[in-house]
């Protein structure tokens, strides 16, 4: 630097002073780049799509076998599924095949004798699709009383001179809600199927009329959530037309319903969803909504997957320090107890498993605070180190972090919610947004209805195609479900 001989010896003083502190600065704002980059799946809440961004560390290879992580294919334990010989074959489907052509001793092989069948071989198959068209005639009659009567139009049936058939349209809305495909993908995929030819505009119109037809049933599916034991919640956002606004999808589910709303992250979002009326325990991610005084108070269950992932970052933080692989061990020992108390058909995890844990888990919270010390000032202005505010959380609400050890009924994670959320990210990655909130809304409430009856076993395109045609499944209440 010129000139640096000129100056006294106070100004170079000043000059250093300058440079250090404008040299600190930097390095802060590189230690958050850095921390920034490092974000993946592992260790954040962030979805595995952004593992592959340019820059991000990937993830660690786990082997197939190691803990935590499921091989592909059949589980250890799960049923399995094979094609089964059936004795219940219609006369109508049974193919005789016979030898053709002639024989090495030039005898034509249609004239030899039938020894018999001497293999066998069925083959599940379905027969190609073609759309018919049925012509519906209401004939009008006349009593000899003087009275005329005309037969009503079939179930279905509308009053249009020509109009496609329930199934067709179920066909249609199933592709469009459960598969995500887009609107003019279905026309040309059930024209290239049926041979029918729906119009753009009348596939987009189906989602109303289904959202209509299963309205009712949705009201019951809410209704029976606040009063469930247990009921987990998320929330994803949504690009929604005009202008791709950005919304909340938000979702509220337990093993056997599925409920979905859309709004936005806020607290007024909140009081309109659920859990202003709960009365069991929510399952959820720590977001700050879920714990907010105006919702009344309830028990909580903090998703110990979230936990695990917070936990990661603080052992890649603290690559030296023993507490986050304790803790991470300690929660991961509890799940894996209360899964094995489940399979057994038990009430509890054993006592002595769990107090070990429980002590494993708490010593860990211990060890971790004395290490990671907290740093004064106000929250809005002052930073905490890694780690910190979470092992506050660990200290602070131990119980809401545990408190499926201790009830089994309770899982551990909001899985439930993240699974049905999925769908709506599946649909993001294909179209990018929905055209608006009124056919969003439309759409999830079409979802909700079906993920329940999926859930409860039934045939979705049965229950749509009922649905469609009046004849409404209903959610039956807990205790017969």
């Amino acid at each position: 630097m010129s000139g640096l001989e000129e100056l006294s010896r106070e100004e170079l003083i000043a000059l250093t002073r300058a440079l250090m502190a404008e040299n600190a600065a930097l390095r802060e704002r590189v230690a958050k780049l850095e921390r920034l980059v490092s974000r993946i799946s592992g260790n954040s809440g962030m979805p595995p799509s952004v593992d592959d961004l340019p820059g991000r560390k990937q993830p660690k290879e786990r082997k197939a076998d190691g803990p935590g992580r499921r091989r592909q294919g059949k589980q250890p334990g799960a049923q399995g599924k094979a094609l089964a010989w059936s004795d219940e074959v219609a006369d109508g489907d049974i193919v005789e095949h016979y030898p053709q052509g002639p024989c090495g001793c030039g005898a034509d092989l249609g004239q030899a004798a039938d020894l018999g069948v001497t293999a066998r071989h069925q083959q599940i198959e379905i027969p190609l699709v073609v759309a018919r068209r049925f012509e519906h005639h209401l004939h009008t009659m006349a009593c000899r009383c003087g009275a005329v009567h005309t037969a009503p139009r079939p179930p279905g049936v509308p009053a249009a001179p020509v109009s496609l058939g329930v199934s067709l349209r179920a066909w249609c809305v199933y592709l469009l809600v459960v598969h995500a495909i887009p609107v003019h993908r279905v026309a040309e995929l059930v024209a290239s199927l049926t041979g029918a030819e729906p119009s753009p505009g009348f596939v987009y119109s189906l989602i109303g009329r289904a959202a209509a037809a299963v309205a009712c049933a949705n009201v019951r599916i809410r209704m029976l959530l606040t009063l469930a034991y247990v009921v987990c919640c998320d929330e994803t956002p949504i690009r929604v037309e005009p202008k791709k606004a950005k919304k909340y999808l938000l979702v509220a589910c337990d093993q056997l319903l599925t409920w979905y709303m859309l709004g936005g992250r806020d607290l007024e979002t909140f009081k309109r969803f659920v859990l202003a009326d709960l009365t069991g325990v929510v399952v959820h991610d720590r977001y700050q909504n879920y714990d907010a005084t105006d919702l009344g108070e309830r028990d909580h269950q903090l998703c110990a997957a979230h936990l695990l992932r917070d936990l990661e970052d603080c052992a890649e933080t603290y690559p030296d320090a023993h507490w986050p692989r304790q803790l991470q061990m300690a929660l991961r020992g509890l799940i894996h107890a209360a899964n094995l108390a489940r399979a057994r058909g038990e009430g509890a995890i054993a006592a002595g498993t769990q107090a070990m844990f429980a002590r494993m888990f708490r010593g860990g919270v211990a060890v971790g605070l004395s290490q990671v010390k907290r740093l004064p000032g106000p929250a809005k202005t002052v930073t905490q180190p890694v780690g910190r505010v979470l092992l506050e959380v660990l200290r602070d609400r131990a119980d809401d972090v545990l408190r499926f050890a201790y009830d089994l009924r309770i899982p551990p994670t909001n899985n439930q919610a993240e699974r049905d959320l999925r769908p709506a990210k599946t649909q993001q990655k294909i179209s990018g947004r929905l055209r608006s909130e009124k056919a969003t809304e439309q759409r999830y409430a079409v979802r909700g209805y079906l993920s329940t009856a999926l859930k409860h076993g039934l045939d979705v395109m049965t229950v749509l195609r009922d649905a469609l045609l009046g004849h409404l499944w209903m959610p039956p209440d807990p205790a017969t479900a």
